[in-house]
Parts: structure tokens; C-alpha cells; sequence
């Protein structure tokens, strides 16, 4: 009787605040559609402290009843309209209630008030039982969702009443109180709590008046107690479980409860009965045959929730319906097959393909597992007869990593096609109720979702709830009751359903697609179901939940019940389920039939992101040249004239900026440019030449050390801003510049995905410092470093992480380039026999510069839109170089026939006579300038010549071997001012040494091994720079070493 007992504990009274008072007086209230602009007065002459039925809960009721009346005095109970009468007369409110006095007696006085008042009933008993039954609508409102029956197995109690969570599993088979009221009057129920509402049986068929707060009544306003609790039950406590009351937006809790509290909504037409019946026959019969022909093979398959492809079909359904053109989809590997042949539409021949592991793969990349490919697909949409596109994305078994992804292509799609609302391209992604709480990706993910950005004007999300993780029991996989509960911090309403009541489940989809196109905010559909089998169909469950899975080994099948429940109505005859079962299994047959004759495993058939036109028929390059990335003399003098100019009139700006400014159009007639201007160059270049460049991050617009500015703000009106990249040329591309919120992983995966969805555009994320890439790991290691191989998906992201020792401690020095050096695919011990300029960029999957000039940062960052393919391009940027007096480059290097430098060789005296050169080092970044001064300090010129090489993968050996062989008599050595297990060095030293055919020995002068990335002493730093730089300048340092 557990159940029983706590039912009513459950939905005990929701007490409210007590500055509901002061937060109602600023209200607007929707009223028939209009809006009230007006502010109600009340003109209480007592106390309402002194009132005993005016306070809490009750104080919500009345004041609910009064701006109803205020709206229309005939829309309350007479008794209600002579209340307010007087008691804005100046009754108080415990003596106000009297007849209802003749049309002119509007003014009576208090003396007439309580003269009549003790003639009428029990006011206060008229009050509190109305308040009771107001209480009541909302526990249900509230907490229905508590004692819904959302879990098929029926054996998970959630004790809401504890904290934080306790979840067990009750003995199987154990009998549980009925809560139905056709089984068991609710009175009883009240009977044994008479403190909560102080409504017993002899109220049941008592008549009430409904509060303005719920559509129970449909075209009634009052209703028996025994029909409230009723209506309440159906709404609230089926199969159905609501969590929206949270949401504080009046307008859009309505919208919920006339959706799910309206007398008849779950009523399903025959056909789409039969609809959502043929749907379950093909998710449930695809998951058996693959059981049937590939027993022992692991695809995570869909059992225990098959009515997840109805749900799928029903929101794109929905969508389409609603103007939707295109959908991004991601979710994680379970069920992932099945959503690909029968929500997709994915041949099912080469699905059975990927079984088949003889088949010879293509030399299209490694590849990945079936569960975890994507695809694109379009399509005609048979219930609306509409084209829609569907992309579902290839992720990793890193769960909730695409997450972030699919809201950035979704993005994207919406940009390009000036999809401003939403209206035409929408995401849904799917989770696991594990993951779905355990992920922290999953709460940065949805704090982009309101952000301007980056909102993508509402997500769907499904929430496959397993009831279970790997082998993890709720109770210690998360803290709160429901794996849902982080949307609640966007205000997502969450809709929990039954996974084994279909029809249920149909129509939480299509009120969840009805929400996303009317308020284009994020929902959640929690399909609270089980897992058939284990983790994979190889992994034995017994071993952690043997309660559950005897339970599971005794649950009938959702299509058999619902089959039943069909039959049974007289909706389709049994013959009919038959012969539709029949007709799949046939389809299935003859599609394994044709993998069989398939010889080789295509990868790009399972392409999530075509780019048309950008490739040959072939998905090979249109050629393999890049063209010269200079400018003109007049466009870079044009750009610099903008970087350094304010293109709207009458805005103010800041003094510092003003001086900023002047500088940079000081450095355009000198013809020189710094960091910042040689980034305006290019990014103002590829803009007006049409390419869409987006920058995001933590303070880009501005930039962290205050150097790029390229948003302005007006210092004397608010909100005022000027985007002088905008101003380039009339019909140039937009330029976006955003800062992100305080995310890396779901920023960094948000601009992959935007990256994705076209390859004529420039994305760009720049880490606040950059180690704080680390956070992101999982986006780079799964996503941009393999993603090529794995599922054959060109990306042209841009990474810009500024990198250097300065003294400043362990953290913001390094970008760990060694992390992405160590991933990078070339062999270090081969000497490449192709094209270095652009064959050798194709073959890599990532490209690694460390620039040292702003030209040449300027070079590589118009290179990566002008090449005929796009790779990921990984930039260790600098800090002090930002305005290094130095680090600065003629417009000479930036014109017309000029091109990025993957080496820039020595041009001073050590030219001169080279064979007289007793060293060359080598160096990357911003050490060099350290090293040309301590050689210009020691008068060395003549003896060492330094080479930079700006672009570490790929590995520029025809240059190095160039630099080797110019100077014969001189030791190599590398130079970095990392340490020596990190950096550069380990992957530099194989290299050259290749390059040298291993002729010569390559020294290192750098700092030693450690640790952490840098000291966090001053001096220390600063004794470690003239050591190694003493190292590197002795040319005795490494006599009698071998």
C-alpha cells in the first residue's frame, strides 16, 4: 500500500512565496488573448495578515479570481462580484461577501457590508474549500508527474520526498496499490491526510468553480470534485509525466496545460493508428533480423525502446508540417542502425554491408564501426509530400561529445539559408539517460542555446532512459530524480512518457514539435523504457541488476501490446498486422540478398556533410595548386584605412582606442603592419572576396590582450556598436565575431560543426590562452585530428591558441604543441617523394604553424580558403609579439606573388659565407627574436645562422634539407624555450635527422625536463632563457658528446 499511502503526500499544497504580492502588481496577464496593461488597485482597508484564508496559496486563488473579475465582473460567481465590490469599497476582506446588491449599491459602505454579512453562509468555508480544490490543480500541476506510470517494468520507486535521490528497485511480482479512480475512490486517499486540503467524501460531488489556471473543465468553468480529481488523474497521472511548472513564463505553462489537460486530446485517427503501428513492425522487425542473421555481433540495438523511430518519424513528421526543410540529428550508438534505415532511410543493403567483414575497404581513410557512422539524406516526406533533409552526424563512443557539433552545423544552415527564427532548419539530439546527466558537455550545450550567436532557436531532445548506465544503478549515477533535470536550467518544459504506451508517446512527440515551432525554445521527450539486452548484445546484464533483467525476460514485447490493443479495438485485423510484418521481413531479405553481392566497404557512402560543387564527381580536389595569397598595394592600403578608422558617424569611442587607432594608421603609411593589422588584412581580403569568416571565443572581439578590436563600442550610448570588418565593401561576406560563453568543449564542438556545413567559409575559435584548449580535448582528439579518417569529413576549422614563455607561471605559457605534434599522421623516418607546397597538406590531416611574422600569419590564413581542400589548421599564436617592435612586416611580403613561408631561411651575413658558418639553428615562434639579440649581443652573426620553421606539420624537409646542405660545416641544433619533453623537439629531431640522411647529429639547447609547462618564479624564468641561450651560442656546448 506503499503507493497509496504516499499519493497524497505527494501532492501535497504548494506553498507560495510570500512576495507573490509584490511580484503581481508588475504582472501582465494574457486575458483572452489580449494583453492587460493596466494595474489593478486594491483598496483593502484591513490587514491581510489579519485574514486567516488570505495568505499563502490562498492569496494565489484570490488574486487570480480578481483579475478575472477586473477583466470581466460576469466571468466569477456572483458571490465573487459583490466581494470585490465592497472590499474595493472598502470592506474588509473576512466581512465583504453579501448579496448581490442592486446594480447602483456599488459603493455600499463598510457599516452596510457587515450589517449583511452575517445573513450569508460560511464565507471563509466558501473560500477555503475553493482554495483547497485551487491547491489541489496544482499539486497535480506540480508533482502529477510523481505518481504518473511512466515505467514499463513497474518495478522503479523514485522517492521525490528525499534528497538527493533514492532509487531502488521493489521485489518483482510484489502487487501495488492501484491509484486508478475506477478501482479506488481518491477520497480515500484524503481521508487519511485531512490536514492537507480539508476536503473529505462529502465535498466529492460537491460543484466547484475552476481556477483560471487549467483546462480541465474544456467548455466548463465548474465541475464535481470527484470529475476535478478525475480529469486531474488522466492528465497527469498515466503514461504521461509533466515537469513545466518550474518555467517562468505564464503564456507558455498555459500553452502546456491546455495541451495536456483538455478532455479528449489523446484521441489518434484510424489511420494514424495504423501509421504508428506499421512503424513499430519496422523498428522491432529490423533489431530481430539482425539478431537473427548476425547473433554475435555487437550493434547496440534498440530493444526495450523500440518506439523510439515512431517518435522520430512523429516530430520530423510534425516539423515538416510546420515549414521545417532540413533536420541535424545526433545521438549515441544505441539504436543508431535502426534510426539510420528507418528514420534516415539509409539502404539497407549497405547497412547489412557493414556485417560483412570480409569485404575489402576502400582507400577512403581507417574508417570507423557501423554504430557509429552518420548520413545525409533528402528526401520526400510522405505525410506532408514535402522535400526534408536529414543529417544525421558521425560521433564517437564519447557520449554527448556531438552534441555541441549538431547545434553548430544546425547554426550554420540556418545562416546560410537566412534562416533568421528557426523556421527551416532545426537539430534533435538524442541521449541516454546516463550520459544525459553525467555529461558536462550536455549543461554547456544547452547554455548556448539562448546566446545570439549561437542559439539555434530550439532543440528536441530525446532522452532514450534506459533506467540503468553500463552496469550503473541510478542511485549512484546521479544526484537528482530525473536524468532530465539539467534542462531545467534554460526552462525546457520536460515531457516524461511511457515507452510502452505508443500512442502516448506519438503524442508527447507532436506537442514537443508544436512547442519548438511556437516558442522556438529547447524541450525534452523522456522516453522512460529498459534495455533488452546488456550494454551490447554480448554483455550479460545478471551479473549487477538480476532483479531487473528477470523482470525484463518477463515483459511482453511493445509491438505485441500494442498489436493486441489494436485488434482488440477493431483498428486492424490480425491478418493485416501479418501480412505487414511479412512485407518487411521481405524487404529485409532482399536488401541482405544485394549486400552479398557488394566486393568493396565505402566509407563515403556513409557521408554526414557533402559539400556540392566543392569537389569533383570523384570527391577528389578540383586541382592541386594554391594560387599566390598577396593582395594588392591599393586593397591592403583600403583594408588598413578601415582597421584604422571609425565607419559611422557621431560614435565615440574610447581615448586608448583612439590612440590605437592613430597607430595603425601611422603603420598604413609606413606600409608596415603589426599582428592585429596583418589579421585585418586577411580577414578583410577573404571578406570582400566573398568568404564568410566567423570568429569565436572567450573576448575575441576585443581580444584577451586588448590588440584586435575589431568590435567598437559607442562610450556614451549603450548597446551602441560598430563592426568596422562590415564596412569593407558593398557587397562583401558578413562578418560574425562573437564572444562565446565560458566554454571550451562546447565551443570549440559548436565551431566544428559550423565548419562543417560549408567549405567557402572561414571559422575560426581562439582560445583565451592556450592550454585552455585542454578542456576541448575531446573535440580535437575524436572529432578535428581524425575525423577525415574516420568518416571521410573535410574540415577547415581554424584553431588560434596563444602560446609562449613570459615569466607569467605554469598555466597560460604553453599550448602543449606537443599534444598535437604527436597526433600528427607523418612518418617522421621518410623522406616524402611528392609535391611539398600543396600534396604534402593534403596527405596530413592536420596542419601545425607557429608564425613569427605577421605577414606570414596573414599568408596562412588566406591560404587555408584558397586551397582546393580543406584540412584543420592549428595556430600557436603569440603574446608579447603582439607588439614586439620587430615583429613587424612590410606590406612588401603581402602583395601579389607572395606566399605563406614554410621555412624562412637566414638573410644576413651568415649568407655571405656560408661555408664559414659553424652552426645553424633551428627555432619555430617567438624564441627567435630572443636568439637573433643574444647573437647580435655576442657578435656571432658571421658563425650561426638561425632558420625559422613556421610550419611544423607538415614538416618542411625539402626547405630544411635546402638550409642543411647550404651551410656544410655547421652542427644542427634545435631550439625552443619549452621544455625538453615538451615542445617541439621530440618531434623535430627524427625529422631532421632524416633530412640530413643522419649524416649529422642534432643538439638541443632548451630547458630541461619538467613537469609543469613553466616556473612560476620570475627569476627563474629568466635564469633558464640565458642558460639555454648560452647553450644554443656556445659552439663548444656539445664537443665530445655523440
Amino acid at each position: 500500500m506503499h503507493r497509496l499511502r504516499t499519493t497524497v503526500v505527494r501532492l501535497r499544497p504548494i506553498t507560495a512565496p510570500q512576495t507573490a504580492k509584490s511580484q503581481s502588481q508588475a504582472r501582465l496577464a494574457a486575458v483572452g488573448g489580449a494583453l492587460r496593461t493596466f494595474q489593478p488597485m486594491r483598496s483593502y482597508t484591513a490587514s491581510v495578515s489579519a485574514e486567516p484564508f488570505l495568505n499563502g496559496t490562498s492569496s494565489n486563488y484570490v488574486e487570480e479570481m480578481y483579475y478575472a473579475w477586473l477583466e470581466n465582473p460576469r466571468s466569477v460567481h456572483k458571490s465573487w462580484d459583490i466581494f470585490f465590490r465592497n472590499a474595493n469599497a472598502g470592506a474588509p476582506p473576512g466581512a465583504a461577501y453579501q448579496s448581490p446588491p442592486p446594480l447602483g449599491g456599488v459603493a455600499l459602505g463598510l457599516a452596510n457590508a457587515q450589517a449583511m454579512v452575517g445573513v450569508q453562509p460560511n464565507v471563509e468555508k466558501l473560500v477555503e474549500d475553493h482554495l483547497a480544490v485551487q491547491s489541489l490543480v496544482r499539486a497535480y500541476q506540480v508533482r502529477g508527474h510523481h505518481i504518473a506510470k511512466l515505467d514499463p517494468l513497474d518495478i522503479s520507486v523514485v522517492d521525490f520526498d528525499e534528497a538527493p535521490v533514492m532509487v531502488g528497485l521493489k521485489k518483482v511480482g510484489e502487487k501495488r496499490a492501484p491509484t486508478c479512480l475506477a478501482s479506488l475512490p481518491y477520497f480515500i486517499c484524503l481521508a487519511g491526510f485531512p490536514p492537507f486540503y480539508g476536503l473529505d467524501e462529502s465535498d466529492l460531488d460537491k460543484v466547484f468553480r475552476l481556477p483560471t489556471t487549467t483546462f480541465i473543465g474544456g467548455s466548463e468553468s465548474t465541475l464535481p470534485l470527484r470529475e476535478i480529481i478525475q480529469r486531474l488523474e488522466m492528465a497527469y497521472c498515466q503514461s504521461i509525466g509533466v515537469e513545466f511548472m518550474f518555467i517562468n513564463d505564464l503564456e507558455q505553462c498555459q500553452w502546456i496545460r491546455q495541451k495536456f489537460e483538455r478532455p479528449g486530446i489523446m484521441q489518434f485517427t484510424l489511420e494514424e493508428k495504423r501509421t504508428l503501428l506499421a512503424r513499430m513492425v519496422r523498428s522491432t522487425r529490423f533489431e530481430e533480423f539482425l539478431q537473427r542473421k548476425w547473433s554475435s555481433e555487437k550493434r547496440f540495438g534498440l530493444e526495450g525502446c523500440e518506439s523510439l523511430i515512431p517518435a522520430l518519424k512523429t516530430i520530423i513528421d510534425k516539423s515538416s508540417m510546420n515549414g521545417v526543410e532540413s533536420i541535424i540529428m545526433g545521438m549515441p550508438h544505441r539504436g543508431r542502425l535502426n534510426v539510420l534505415a528507418n528514420v534516415i532511410r539509409k539502404e539497407l543493403d549497405q547497412i547489412f554491408c557493414q556485417f560483412d567483414s570480409k569485404l575489402e575497404a576502400a582507400d577512403e581513410g581507417s574508417g570507423d564501426v557501423k554504430y557509429h557512422l552518420g548520413m545525409w539524406h533528402r528526401r520526400i516526406n510522405r505525410v506532408t509530400d514535402r522535400n526534408i533533409t536529414l543529417s544525421l552526424m558521425a560521433n564517437p563512443s564519447h557520449l554527448e561529445a556531438v552534441d555541441p557539433v549538431v547545434q553548430g552545423k544546425t547554426k550554420a544552415e540556418q545562416f546560410y539559408c537566412g534562416d533568421t527564427e528557426g523556421n527551416r532548419v532545426m537539430s534533435i539530439l538524442l541521449h541516454g539517460d546516463a550520459a544525459f546527466a553525467g555529461q558536462g558537455v550536455v549543461y554547456e550545450t544547452f547554455h548556448l542555446s539562448d546566446l545570439p550567436s549561437y542559439t539555434t532557436h530550439g532543440t528536441i531532445h530525446v532522452v532514450v532512459n534506459n533506467q540503468i548506465g553500463f552496469t550503473t544503478d541510478p542511485r549512484v549515477a546521479r544526484s537528482s530524480s530525473y536524468p532530465t533535470d539539467v534542462a531545467k536550467v534554460v526552462n525546457a518544459p520536460i515531457f516524461h512518457v511511457n515507452a510502452d504506451d505508443p500512442e502516448a508517446v506519438m503524442y508527447v512527440c507532436n506537442v514537443a514539435a508544436e512547442w519548438r515551432a511556437t516558442f522556438h525554445k529547447d524541450v525534452v521527450v523522456d522516453l522512460v523504457c529498459y534495455r533488452r539486452n546488456g550494454h551490447n548484445e554480448m554483455d550479460e546484464p545478471m551479473f549487477t541488476q538480476p532483479l531487473m533483467y528477470k523482470q525484463i525476460k518477463k515483459q511482453k514485447g511493445v509491438l505485441q501490446k500494442y498489436a493486441e490493443k489494436l485488434i482488440a479495438e477493431g483498428a486492424v485485423t490480425r491478418q493485416e498486422y501479418e501480412e505487414e510484418i511479412a512485407k518487411y521481413d521481405k524487404i529485409c531479405e532482399e536488401a541482405h540478398a544485394r549486400s552479398k553481392d557488394e566486393k568493396i566497404l565505402h566509407i563515403k557512402h556513409w557521408l554526414d556533410s557533402p559539400w556540392p560543387g566543392f569537389f569533383n564527381m570523384d570527391g577528389q580536389p578540383k586541382s592541386m595548386t594554391c594560387p599566390s595569397t598577396g593582395l594588392t598595394e591599393e586593397e591592403l592600403g583600403h583594408i588598413g584605412h578601415i582597421a584604422s578608422s571609425v565607419p559611422v558617424e557621431d560614435f565615440t569611442i574610447h581615448g586608448g582606442l583612439s590612440r590605437i587607432l592613430k597607430g595603425r594608421a601611422a603603420m598604413v603609411g609606413q606600409r608596415v603592419c603589426d599582428w592585429a593589422l596583418g589579421e585585418y588584412m586577411a580577414f578583410g581580403s577573404l571578406l570582400k572576396e566573398g568568404t564568410h569568416i566567423r570568429l569565436s571565443g572567450q573576448d575575441v572581439e576585443r581580444g584577451t590582450f586588448s590588440h584586435r578590436h575589431h568590435v567598437l563600442h559607442d562610450q556614451n550610448v549603450d548597446k551602441r556598436i560598430c563592426i568596422p570588418m562590415n564596412h569593407i565593401a558593398p557587397n562583401q561576406a558578413p562578418y560574425t565575431v562573437c564572444n562565446s560563453s565560458l566554454s571550451e568543449y562546447g565551443v570549440l564542438g559548436f565551431e566544428l560543426g559550423f565548419a562543417m556545413a560549408s567549405p567557402n567559409a572561414l571559422v575560426l575559435w581562439e582560445a583565451q590562452f592556450g592550454d585552455f584548449h585542454n578542456t576541448a580535448q575531446c573535440i580535437i582528439d575524436q572529432f578535428i585530428c581524425p575525423g577525415q579518417a574516420k568518416w571521410v569529413r573535410q574540415n577547415g576549422i581554424v584553431l588560434l591558441l596563444p602560446h609562449g614563455m613570459e615569466g607569467m607561471g605554469p598555466e597560460h605559457s604553453s599550448a602543449r604543441p606537443e599534444r598535437f605534434l604527436q597526433m600528427c599522421n607523418e612518418d617522421p623516418d621518410a623522406y616524402p617523394v611528392s609535391e611539398f607546397a600543396v600534396r604534402q597538406l593534403y596527405d596530413c590531416n592536420w596542419i601545425i604553424v607557429n608564425c613569427s611574422t605577421p605577414a606570414n600569419y596573414f599568408h596562412v590564413l588566406r591560404r587555408q580558403i584558397l586551397q582546393p581542400f580543406r584540412k584543420p589548421l592549428i595556430v600557436f599564436t603569440p603574446k608579447s609579439l603582439l607588439r614586439h617592435p620587430d615583429a613587424k612586416s612590410s606590406f612588401d611580403d603581402m602583395l601579389l606573388g607572395t606566399h605563406f613561408q614554410r621555412l624562412i631561411p637566414d638573410s644576413g651575413p651568415v649568407c655571405e659565407k656560408p661555408d664559414g658558418v659553424k652552426r645553424i639553428v633551428f627555432c619555430t615562434g617567438k624564441v627567435y627574436y630572443e636568439l637573433t639579440r643574444e647573437r647580435k649581443n655576442r657578435g656571432m652573426d658571421n658563425t650561426v645562422a638561425i632558420a625559422r620553421i613556421e610550419q611544423l606539420s607538415p614538416f618542411p624537409f625539402d626547405q630544411v634539407k635546402v638550409e642543411t646542405d647550404r651551410y656544410p660545416n655547421a652542427d644542427l641544433v634545435w631550439c625552443q624555450e619549452e621544455h625538453k619533453n615538451q615542445g617541439y623537439y621530440d618531434y623535430v629531431k627524427p625529422r631532421l635527422r632524416t633530412t640530413v640522411d643522419r649524416t649529422r647529429p642534432v643538439w638541443y639547447a632548451g630547458r630541461g625536463p619538467a613537469a609543469a609547462p613553466a616556473t612560476g618564479n620570475k627569476a627563474a624564468h629568466l635564469v633558464e632563457l640565458q642558460r639555454f641561450l648560452d647553450t644554443a651560442f656556445n659552439l663548444d656546448a656539445f664537443t665530445g658528446q655523440s
